[in-house]
């Protein structure tokens, strides 16, 4: 429930389900939110994160103490809305400074009904949920102030965010075309599980044609317009949960259609592939994570969301029902598995996110790998 007045010099209290809590003033829109707390290392990008799909029930703590300064335009944006279901900053700009600026961070939160906080040590709620793990959280605010012990109780009556199955929640309901930039060279069926918008720009640069299609998309409905590669996309929840889109890739690997995935497609590659998959303690996100790729040996400064990961053996190859199988990129922080590569079909996933919205580009090269898998297949 909120109101889309500013509340700048209104109250506002975070509650997290460990019962700590942190006092500050409203920002954005007044009223209540309730998600899971994480956190993100990203010192710019605001915007993108905002409407990044896969932050879909998460409240989003920034580590940078300064936000907002860039404003919010129109050109940006990752998909049609705001998905976070919560913004907490330590101090948000008073006025916006970008020439591409079209309004404020704060004025944009309001109309789009986002309850935030502002005011808070973020260092130290930061270093909380490192030392604790993610965790549910509440923002209130404005009609919303009840005594700690009735706020508390809210947070802890919310659903947790393992064992829950967003991705239909975010996907388009309709398919649609990103046209090929230029001359088209391939056509590829992009499954949406929570796609970022530049996911698709980035393959139409290189002469893809994009058709996404919903979480729902069946076989038929991929084969239908004749591909020669097929996309995994990001998205919310637990990839546990996700058993129509692993019997989906299935039926693509059964095939040996050039695969790509991305973070979430990258967790449904590991399940089809026979791997578990775990909830990370406090997840990846942020636009400074290292990375290796481990068939180059190169180091990538890459961009993360993601709270779950998959359980791959880091040493060598294993075998899966479509032939073997294995780690290609991993994380250099915590060695968490971001990338697999199958040995014997074409087909390959990395957990990041090389669409590089707001950066880095080191990455980038991916999408070129993917061209190359179609290429090859075609020949």
């Amino acid at each position: 429930m909120t109101t889309s007045n500013r509340g700048a010099t209104s109250p506002a209290v975070l509650v997290l389900e460990d019962g700590r809590t942190f006092r500050g003033r409203a920002y954005g829109a007044v009223g209540e939110t309730f998600g899971e707390a994480v956190f993100s290392t990203g010192m710019t990008g605001y915007q993108e994160t905002l409407t990044d799909p896969s932050y879909h029930r998460q409240v989003v703590v920034m580590t940078a103490p300064h936000i907002g300064n860039t404003g919010v335009n129109d050109e940006d944006p990752e998909s049609k809305r705001i998905w976070v279901s919560g913004y907490v900053v330590r101090d948000p700009a008073r006025t916006p400074s970008n020439w591409r600026s079209r309004r404020s961070l704060d004025e944009e939160l309001s109309a789009q009904g986002v309850v935030g906080i502002s005011g808070i040590d973020t260092r130290a709620l930061t270093r909380h949920l490192r030392e604790r793990g993610a965790m549910r959280v509440g923002i209130f605010s404005g009609a919303a102030l009840a005594d700690e012990a009735t706020l508390l109780a809210k947070v802890r009556a919310t659903p947790q965010m393992k064992g829950a199955d967003l991705s239909g929640e975010v996907a388009t309901e309709e398919a649609y075309v990103v046209p090929a930039i230029g001359t088209k060279r391939f056509t590829v069926a992009a499954i949406d599980l929570g796609i970022k918008g530049m996911t698709p720009h980035r393959m139409a640069e290189r002469g893809i044609e994009v058709h996404v299609l919903p979480a729902t998309a069946t076989a038929e409905d991929v084969y239908a317009v004749n591909p020669d590669g097929v996309f995994f996309s990001n998205g919310p929840g637990d990839p546990a949960t996700a058993d129509h889109p692993v019997s989906l890739m299935r039926a693509v690997l059964e095939r040996s259609t050039p695969l790509f995935g991305i973070c979430f497609g990258n967790q449904i590659l590991g399940r089809a592939l026979g791997f578990g998959t775990f909830k990370l303690k406090y997840g990846h996100r942020g636009i400074n994570q290292p990375v290796q790729d481990r068939t180059t040996g190169k180091v990538e400064v890459t961009a993360h969301n993601h709270g779950f990961a998959v359980d791959a053996p880091l040493d060598a190859p294993s075998d899966t029902p479509y032939g073997r199988a294995e780690v290609s990129h991993v994380c250099l922080n915590d060695n968490v598995v971001e990338g697999l590569r199958l040995l014997d079909r074409p087909a390959f996933s990395v957990q990041y996110h090389p669409e590089a919205a707001a950066g880095p580009h080191d990455a980038a090269y991916l999408f070129d790998r993917f061209v190359s898998l179609m290429e090859g297949q075609r020949a």
